[in-house]
């Protein structure tokens, strides 16, 4: 199964006076086209899908994801509005209708993908409680010999001196991490947030933390590297080599749109 990931692009209204508006949104066009071309079975936003969380950011959401020809399966961060991402993408049955939690899983594929919500409303740190640490003992429980990929917004370890103690409780990060370990099956963690890339070991199994498809918000990338391009992850699951994940540059001049 080949998966890729895009995270972090924080799009803003049509309209937007912010200096970035325009260029995140090509970056973000760039990118469902090259994703497009590699032709994944499946794409995962992981969250911080728009800056303020506003209608009208989802509006334009929607039509830079329009062109998207892979199934998408997305998650909230810290700056999305739960209500109004549930509202905009209505049409994703996936998304669960109400409840707290925008937790939910997939079923379709030969790996099992499980989406997890860290947010919670004006908290910028990663949340998860114990009632979705009970949520996701249970997923977890329930088929315990097919491969699950989990994907979640903030990353549950730190990262360096640039994200350290990410998580309201580090109590609950921790819980985390216990049940991951107590569930063989789990393959792997995917997650953004940080605009930082990232690939460590986490609960004995491989995590990746992908960076900003917004360019302007990037961070870790040689500056020396082109800096107009967009990146982001390809992932994909071996008996042989288990997650494997590729960083995916996103060819070409940006545009003027």
């Amino acid at each position: 199964m080949l998966i890729a990931q895009i995270s972090d692009t924080h799009i803003l209204a049509h309209g937007s006076d912010h200096p970035a508006a325009d260029f995140r949104a090509d970056c973000l066009r760039r990118s469902i086209a090259d994703v497009n071309r590699q032709r994944p079975d499946a794409v995962i936003f992981t969250g911080d899908t728009t800056q303020f969380g506003q209608a009208e950011e989802y509006a334009r959401l929607r039509e830079l994801l329009a062109p998207l020809e892979p199934p998408l399966y997305l998650v909230p961060g810290n700056r999305d509005d739960k209500s109004a991402l549930r509202h905009s993408f209505d049409d994703l049955s996936y998304l669960p209708a109400n409840g707290d939690f925008l937790h939910y899983v997939i079923e379709d594929y030969d790996m099992r993908l499980v989406a997890l919500d860290s947010t919670s409303p004006g908290e910028r740190k990663g949340v998860f409680c114990p009632l979705r640490q009970a949520w996701l003992d249970e997923v977890l429980s329930n088929e315990p010999n097919r491969p699950t990929l989990l994907f979640i917004h903030h990353p549950p370890f730190d990262v360096d001196d640039h994200y350290v103690g990410g998580y309201r409780r580090p109590e609950e990060a921790a819980a985390f991490a216990d049940i991951v370990r107590r569930h063989p099956q789990v393959v792997g963690l995917i997650c953004g947030h940080v605009h930082w890339l990232v690939e460590c070991q986490w609960a004995n199994r491989p995590a990746r933390v992908m960076p900003s498809i917004a360019v302007d918000l990037r961070k870790g990338i040689d500056e020396t590297e082109a800096r107009e391009q967009p990146i982001y992850l390809l992932h994909s699951l071996s008996d042989e080599a288990g997650l494997m994940s590729e960083m995916k540059r996103v060819a070409g001049e940006a545009s003027n749109a």
